[in-house]
């Protein structure tokens, strides 16, 4: 009997990561591909990309709807119990064998905690990071301890998850799984981009991701406005290519900034979703990408191109060469934009791997006899053990 490995996505970008560890697992003979949607991926306002998922030729088992019309704590907070609720409905019919689950958003707390109700071992895909800036930080390290599997994207997380006390023999450095995907996307060039976006590239451009910072003070609007003056002060001979954050709390207030600034910028486009091709095609053609976003860090770095890093959202992180940091002040952004056109980035290492961690992922799967024995986990302190 084939074992059931079900794979839950609620954004574009865990989904961008995920394909391929899911096609692997869908053709792999002993396994069963379920896929459970989620979040955004539902939402209208966020571009419904679950319809991008089924044109990939996934089929969804099951659509978790969870996501309110609200970016305020009381809204997330109620997604979440939701979530809870959607979960478990989809559990108890899917009833699979192992749960996999990347990163650290909201809806992957949800997933968890309702997998460890259900008794479902969880596969827990990089974990260990630290970023000081948003609760991402803290539903991180909550996924790790609700996981029995952890596949992390470099040696220093592999050393936290250690240290919340998790089975060293269970911990596994297989590198980022957004390396695979840049591995495996093939681009469009210079032209299909610009009909395809509808956008007419300038002699300079910038992709600008920005999301908001949930353990900041300072409220997100604000910071992201610094940015806005900062990508004012190129002028029209520089085009603005933003894509719109997640449904975080303040998420939608950026999104409406971001909408007004483009109507009155020609230089500027808003997109819900760009997709992995045309996400990866835009950063080669790009002489930069700017904002918070992880993709700032864990794939950029492989285009040799450079990344402006705003604020604390990503503190923590291991950087590459490649990676400006700069403080959310406009004078400092711009400053770090400028050093951006002028940095040679074609000796910048990525530190996340080459790729080639979905393969490893699937292995470790595969290797595993019984998924239930993972189940009893004991805490393995620091110096003991492996």
């Amino acid at each position: 009997m084939k074992r059931k490995i079900c794979v839950v996505t609620g954004s574009r970008a865990e989904y961008g990561q995920l394909d391929i560890l899911m096609k692997g697992i869908r053709e792999a003979p002993g396994f069963q591909l379920q896929l459970v949607v989620t979040g955004v991926h539902l939402s209208p306002e966020f571009g419904l990309t679950y319809r991008e998922i089924e044109e990939d030729g996934f089929v969804i088992d099951s659509k978790v709807e969870m996501l309110l019309s609200s970016d305020t704590p009381v809204g997330i907070t109620k997604s979440i119990g939701l979530g809870i609720i959607g979960f478990a409905d989809a559990f108890s019919r899917l009833q699979p064998d192992i749960l996999v689950l990347l990163g650290d958003r909201y809806e992957i707390l949800a997933a968890a905690q309702a997998a460890l109700i259900f008794k479902i071992p969880v596969a827990h895909i990089a974990g260990g990071d630290t970023t000081e800036g948003a609760f991402d930080e803290a539903i991180r390290h909550s996924v790790t301890k609700m996981s029995h599997l952890h596949f992390v994207t470099n040696s220093e997380a592999y050393q936290r998850v250690r240290q919340l006390g998790e089975d060293p023999c269970h911990i596994y450095n297989v590198g980022s799984m957004g390396i695979d995907c840049i591995v495996h996307t093939p681009r469009m060039s210079r032209e299909e981009l610009e009909n395809s976006l509808s956008f007419s590239f300038r002699k300079r451009n910038l992709l600008i991701t920005f999301h908001p910072a949930t353990l900041d003070t300072e409220p997100s609007a604000i910071q992201f406005q610094a940015l806005l003056q900062a990508l004012d002060s190129f002028g029209g001979d520089t085009g603005l290519l933003f894509t719109k954050p997640n449904a975080d709390p303040e998420g939608r207030e950026i999104i409406r900034l971001m909408n007004d600034f483009a109507a009155k910028h020609p230089n500027a486009a808003v997109f819900p979703s760009l997709g992995s091709r045309r996400y990866f095609s835009l950063i080669e053609q790009v002489d930069a990408v700017v904002g918070n976003s992880s993709s700032g860090i864990y794939e950029v770095p492989s285009f040799k191109k450079p990344t402006v890093n705003i604020g604390d959202r990503q503190k923590g992180r291991i950087f590459a060469s490649s990676v400006i940091n700069c403080p959310c002040k406009k004078t400092e952004i711009a400053r770090a934009i400028h050093k951006a056109f002028l940095t040679d980035c074609s000796h910048a290492v990525n530190p996340y791997g080459e790729g080639n961690t979905s393969a490893k992922i699937l292995s470790v799967l595969q290797t595993i006899p019984n998924y239930g024995a993972l189940l009893k986990k004991h805490f393995y302190k620091m110096g003991a053990g492996v």
